[in-house]
């Protein structure tokens, strides 16, 4: 058997053959159809024409994303106060709770395909400005009738059909908006936003519903949301033109297997999918993991620490990426540096958590901490990934990668609980992480590529006006 360092070391050894093989990619070639490339690069027109106006949108696009988690976890933060007043059950709060997921993995690909077609920004527009009315109109519902638990469970599906759009359009508006050297900084500044979002969503929420009550928690994020819905069409949308589909690729059923026919777009997605789902399993049982393992631990720590470590990384790494991609290394190879740390490193950590000679809350924090911020060099690997390897599709392609994530990370949360049950033991779960990323992992750099494949099988059309 070979030792834990013998394994990591093997491990790195791997990467770097993965990698050493080329510092720099090869440019596209871009004379194989002039005509249809003019065409795309055509319908890149910058969204922001100045500097300043690329940071006010950054701003904005991370302040909206801070309001979606803040949105999501109203109804988690208010359930038990809820349950009480209304006089649910557990499978009845279950239920309500469930509903989000649900919806949310209906609307992944029809966000992102309009979005490609229309504009990321007016789906983004859209999606928010709903949700906000959603949001800020949950205390009324339950006075529409008796019938509080379905109309509740149906706020929920509805909240989750309308967040389901958000991340395709804002992967196809980066794709379509943002340059390759600064769309990992980008991406993982939006990204560090749902941080932000959750802790203070736990935080501030948590108080103004002890001060205030759970209707408080509804009305506060609905007309917050409301108001950067109001400013970002004021600023930034009324007036401007929508996206320009005069010239666009159409894509057909036959295209879209030809192009799942491409070993670069299969291990995307499925990396992603890994990483998704893995992820979703820590956030579902970390507060159990603790809860059981240090009973007599200050409860904020293991809730707030690790987060508030995910947003200082996030935006290290989309910094790290962009600085390598500018200097001259190859794109591919860059993403998979991001993803070898957000899925190899993050695991190594966890296995350290799980070996038994760490069994200190300190430590455990720690490990946890170090495992979940580095996780987030996703958002400068895979999840930039589908806007290297198909712009034109970036949102759709995005959104069915992620519904792909959101099954495979309800199968991994369930069968976590399976495992827990049966074996007793922490340890079964962490190994199952590593197992998942691990394989995601040797997958995505065997064959992860940055290469475009989004336009050999396309066909341009001029759309009828």
């Amino acid at each position: 058997m070979l030792s834990f360092f013998q394994r990591g070391k093997a491990l790195i050894y791997f990467v770097w053959l993965v990698l050493y093989k080329k510092k720099k990619e090869k440019k596209k070639k871009k004379e194989k159809n002039p005509n249809i490339l003019a065409s795309v690069l055509s319908l890149g027109h910058n969204l922001f024409p100045l500097r300043k106006d690329a940071r006010r949108w950054i701003t904005m696009l991370f302040i909206s994303t801070c309001l979606l988690y803040c949105a999501r976890m109203a109804m988690p933060i208010c359930a038990i106060t809820m349950a009480t007043t209304f006089h649910w059950s557990k499978i009845e709060s279950g239920l309500v709770l469930g509903g989000f997921l649900w919806g949310y993995c209906f609307t992944q690909i029809l966000g992102g395909h309009a979005s490609d077609k229309i504009g990321g920004e007016r789906v983004l527009f859209i999606s928010v400005a709903s949700w906000a009315l959603i949001t800020a109109g949950t205390p009324f519902l339950v006075q529409l009738g008796s019938h509080t638990l379905a109309l509740m469970t149906m706020a929920r599906f509805l909240m989750g059909l309308l967040q389901g759009v958000f991340f395709p359009s804002l992967a196809s508006l980066c794709s379509q908006r943002v340059v390759e050297g600064e769309r990992g900084f980008i991406m993982s500044t939006m990204n560090s936003g749902s941080h932000l979002g959750t802790l203070l969503a736990a935080g501030l929420g948590s108080m103004i519903l002890d001060c205030c009550g759970w209707e408080s928690v509804f009305y506060g994020i609905g007309i917050l949301t409301a108001l950067w819905a109001l400013v970002v069409w004021k600023v930034f949308l009324k007036g401007t033109q929508s996206l320009d589909t005069s010239n666009k690729l159409k894509w057909s059923s036959m295209d879209w297997l030809r192009l799942f026919k491409k070993a670069p777009v299969c291990a995307m997605v499925f990396a992603h999918m890994c990483v998704c789902s893995t992820s979703y399993t820590l956030l579902s049982w970390l507060p159990t993991y603790f809860e059981e393992s240090f009973p007599h631990s200050t409860v904020w720590v293991y809730n707030v620490v690790p987060w508030l470590t995910a947003i200082p990384s996030a935006l290290v790494g989309g910094y790290i990426a962009d600085f390598l991609i500018n200097h001259g290394y190859g794109i591919a190879s860059v993403r998979k540096i991001m993803q070898f740390f957000a899925m190899g490193v993050s695991s190594l950590f966890l296995i350290l958590l799980s070996g038994g000679a760490f069994t200190s809350f300190t430590s455990a924090v720690v490990f946890i901490s170090f495992s979940l911020g580095v996780s987030t060099f996703t958002s400068s690997g895979v999840s930039v990934n589908v806007q290297d390897l198909a712009p034109s599709c970036a949102g759709a392609l995005y959104g069915f990668m992620n519904t792909l994530g959101a099954f495979m990370g309800l199968v991994l949360v369930s069968l976590s609980g399976y495992l827990i049950e049966v074996t007793m033991s922490w340890n079964s779960v962490f190994s199952l992480i590593t197992i998942v990323n691990t394989t995601g992992l040797v997958i995505f750099l065997l064959f992860g590529d940055a290469g475009r494949v989004d336009l050999e099988n396309s066909r341009l059309t001029v759309c009828d006006t």
